[in-house]
């Protein structure tokens, strides 16, 4: 593999032959250890003045063979790795992997169990765009927010803490079901973050929604139309923003999401402050599926009945999810062994990324800033 480090890529190349027909372009280097990259990621800029010309990402910098790793593993040894791709939405990884298991296998989880992972599933997605918009609003300049945020979602952590022991790398499902019974006090745990968070939704609109520094600095900023997103592949809330009314949880719904009422949130401009509306949206339509499914909690097994060994017999499966980025998407490739032959990841964040280019081009080196904050990417699942 090339090391990314010394990558020469062809906006470099072009710079050095054109640094004698115009001295105004200029190549300049932003990451992969600058903070609002939110990680290792080195984005190469071409600018004319402030002006964004051009941009190439360079990524792998934090690449550890995860699909590797799955053909060397068993399929339950390999179910904690998941957890750390995204690692600010790990339940979500979690879900996707076993349910890809489970339709190998032909069997579903048990009705208590899919009750249990949507509520959690739906906890970690309103705990990942708490994160995205505390860390969003402090690239853009805005600090009071991540206090606003960081305060809240700590109320999450502390569920998932209970239940399995976890606040990040929350390593919450098995293969065919959920290992852990659900706590005592659980529900009402779930239900007392509800009554508690609904209106922190409406505090940090307070302090943005109107803000007129934060609305200059997100209005017609990184625009992309859906027609764009979907040639590009871009999904989850910044598809969404962009008018296109797709969410898997709709479309091909898994885990209980079939049995809740909830809306699909949609922008109109596609631009950084209908991402940010969207997001917010999305916060209380998760709370809105919490709220549902927490009341309807079925008794019964929290596992179906899984052989010791798994050993799915040959063929292949692809089963996305709606995670709190996009779609996330496993494809796995069974020889009949208790390895994968073939396991292959479809992260949300890599395919967005690619966006970045037709997002900025014409905008300010800060609308940069901006634009990699409201796509909301995380370098471990862009690397892998």
């Amino acid at each position: 593999m090339t090391d990314p480090a010394t990558t020469v890529s062809h906006l470099e190349l072009a710079s050095k032959n054109d640094t004698f027909l115009d001295a105004n372009e200029l190549i300049l280097n932003m990451g992969p250890q600058h903070p609002s990259t939110h990680g290792v990621l080195r984005v190469i800029l071409k600018l004319d003045g402030e002006k964004v010309l051009g941009t190439e990402c360079v990524i792998g910098y934090l690449h550890r063979g995860v699909e590797k790793i799955a053909e060397n593993r068993t399929y339950t040894m390999f179910n904690p790795y998941v957890d750390r791709m995204d690692y600010v939405a790990a339940v979500s990884n979690g879900l996707g992997y076993c349910e890809a298991v489970e339709k190998l296998l032909n069997l579903e989880a048990p009705p208590r169990a899919r009750y249990v992972r949507t509520i959690l599933t739906e906890l970690n997605r309103m705990a990942s765009h708490q994160l995205w918009l505390g860390t969003h609003a402090l690239d853009i300049g805005a600090i009071t927010p991540l206090f606003y945020t960081f305060r809240d979602r700590e109320e999450i952590l502390k569920i998932f803490e209970k239940y399995c022991g976890a606040r990040l790398t929350t390593h919450a499902f098995r293969i065919g079901g959920c290992q852990y019974e659900t706590y005592d006090g659980f529900e009402r745990d779930v239900k007392n973050f509800v009554t508690f968070v609904t209106p922190k939704i409406d505090e940090y609109e307070e302090l943005l929604t109107t803000n007129r520094i934060w609305v200059e600095r997100t209005q017609g900023v990184g625009v992309i139309s859906g027609p764009d997103c979907i040639d590009l592949g871009v999904t989850g809330p910044v598809l969404r923003a962009s008018g296109v009314n797709w969410d898997l949880r709709k479309a091909q719904p898994y885990a209980a999401y079939s049995e809740f009422e909830f809306e699909i949130p949609t922008g109109q401009n596609g631009d950084t402050y209908d991402r940010y509306l969207v997001r917010i949206a999305e916060m209380r339509q998760s709370l809105r599926i919490i709220s549902q499914a927490v009341a309807g909690i079925p008794e019964g097994p929290i596992m179906a009945k899984v052989p010791k060994v798994i050993k799915p017999p040959p063929g292949e499966v692809y089963h996305s999810i709606e995670a709190p980025k996009g779609e996330l998407g496993y494809f796995i490739v069974s020889d009949g062994s208790t390895q994968p032959y073939r396991l292959r990841v479809r992260p949300p964040s890599f395919v967005n990324l690619q966006a970045l280019d037709k997002m900025v081009r014409g905008q300010l080196v800060a609308d940069v800033v901006a634009v990699i904050g409201t796509l909301d990417i995380v370098l471990g699942e862009v690397d892998r």
